[in-house]
């Protein structure tokens, strides 16, 4: 557990424990720097704090990109990830300076059920 309860970030991460708790791992990251305001895993194999700092990057370039296509007046709402076996989810705040990242088993959870679970949750690093 590498967060405080006491702190919004750790609310968060909590909370999402708390209605997903078989997750893989979640985090709550500042977009800028990269850096994990709390994040927790049930996987000795994944560091959320690590997957952090390179999802970061894809937040990023995928900035980039619709800079680059001039996709004036949207924004990034969430990324989906989908691997073989798990489903990573990057929900950005409305601002854009923090998303929350999460890794669940795609055969274990209902993706529609973790998108309301980050939205919802999302809204109060608002």
């Amino acid at each position: 557990m590498a967060y405080s309860e006491n702190s919004p970030a750790g609310k968060v991460v909590q909370g999402i424990i708390s209605d997903l708790p078989s997750l893989v791992a979640v985090a709550v990251v500042d977009a800028g720097s990269g850096m994990s305001l709390a994040s927790h895993s049930n996987s000795p194999a994944l560091n959320p704090d690590t997957a952090a700092a390179y999802n970061t990057e894809v937040v990023k370039q995928k900035q980039k990109a619709m800079s680059a296509l001039k996709l004036t007046g949207e924004k990034i709402e969430d990324i989906l990830i989908s691997l073989s076996n798990q489903f990573h989810l990057l929900k950005l705040t409305d601002s854009g300076n923090k998303f929350i990242y999460l890794v669940v088993n795609s055969r274990d959870t209902n993706l529609a059920i973790a998108r309301e679970v980050l939205r919802t949750h999302v809204a109060t690093l608002n």
